[in-house]
């Protein structure tokens, strides 16, 4: 199964329970952001599956004709995009009412309609917290033909980790498997930690992109089609390594993209506080 498979699974406006695990889907989106861009630089895909679980409503004028329908459903995006306000992505469902969305269709929401995230390396599910949540309430042998039917060992139930252990020096995720036994149970992940810790990519690129620059010193202003640069770049994906670099090589700390966010306030979108403090140490706002 895959998320454009998923079951409906009705959720009660006031489970307190869902709102929590969705409001932590939302304070831990940085780590999908980082790992979706370091995803985009990589010659190998590494991740097996990346989305993220939106939640959508048709507007007044469509509801009124559909009032039977759901007023809100929540479904999952591919493909996803972020720009530091807005985040877009490849709807993978077909929606149940809603008459304004279609399996395929390139939808943009704002950070208030995000729900969860969740991507795949490995085998290793990362983020889902709803997903989690869902499982949790599940009995055992529910669980497992839930994980089956996906195709994918999600872990332990009331543990999302959001980061592959090895980034924090740690070892490897051991699992059972679907079809096995004898893992030692894994324990809590401190996202704290997860935040501070540079991504392995960041620092392994740190020597070509000096030599790049280098070679070529007119490429740390060179923008694309959104008015992003390098240093815009791995400004929201909080590469400390990269923005240090881009900024001895002459990046402007102050160049705004096309909808007007500098590197700072692109580094500040996701919280990524180490690479807030270089920028502003260089003249950023």
């Amino acid at each position: 199964m895959s998320p454009s498979e998923s079951p409906i699974f009705p959720i009660a406006s006031d489970d307190a329970e869902m709102e929590q695990a969705v409001k932590m889907a939302r304070q831990t989106f940085r780590f999908f952001w980082r790992e979706m861009a370091w995803e985009q630089r990589r010659i190998i895909p590494a991740l097996d599956m990346a989305a993220i679980k939106a939640s959508l409503s048709d507007p007044p004028e469509v509801r009124a004709e559909n009032p039977d329908g759901f007023e809100v459903e929540h479904m999952w995006l591919a493909d996803v995009e972020f720009d530091g306000r807005q985040i877009s992505g490849t709807l993978l469902n077909t929606p149940h009412t809603l008459k304004s969305f279609k399996e395929g269709k390139r939808v943009t929401i704002t950070g208030k309609q995000l729900g969860d995230w969740m991507y795949v390396a490995d085998g290793n599910v990362y983020g889902g917290f709803t997903v989690n949540l869902i499982r949790s309430r599940m009995g055992k042998g529910e669980r497992k033909q839930h994980d089956r039917a996906w195709g994918l060992d999600f872990g332990e139930p009331g543990l999302v980790y959001v980061v592959p252990p090895e980034y924090l020096g740690e070892a490897p995720i051991k699992k059972k498997g679907l079809f096995g036994s004898g893992a030692s149970k894994p324990g809590p992940q401190d996202y704290a930690a997860a935040a501070t810790v540079e991504h392995p990519m960041s620092v392994n690129m740190r020597e070509s992109l000096e030599q790049t620059l280098a070679g070529d010193p007119s490429f740390v202003h060179t923008a694309d089609d959104r008015g992003f640069n390098v240093l815009h770049q791995l400004s929201l994906a909080g590469s400390f390594d990269g923005v240090d670099v881009c900024l001895n090589h002459g990046a402007d700390p102050n160049k705004p993209t096309s909808n007007s966010l500098t590197p700072f306030t692109l580094a500040k979108s996701l919280g990524w506080k180490k690479v807030m403090a270089r920028l502003q140490q260089a003249g950023g706002a």
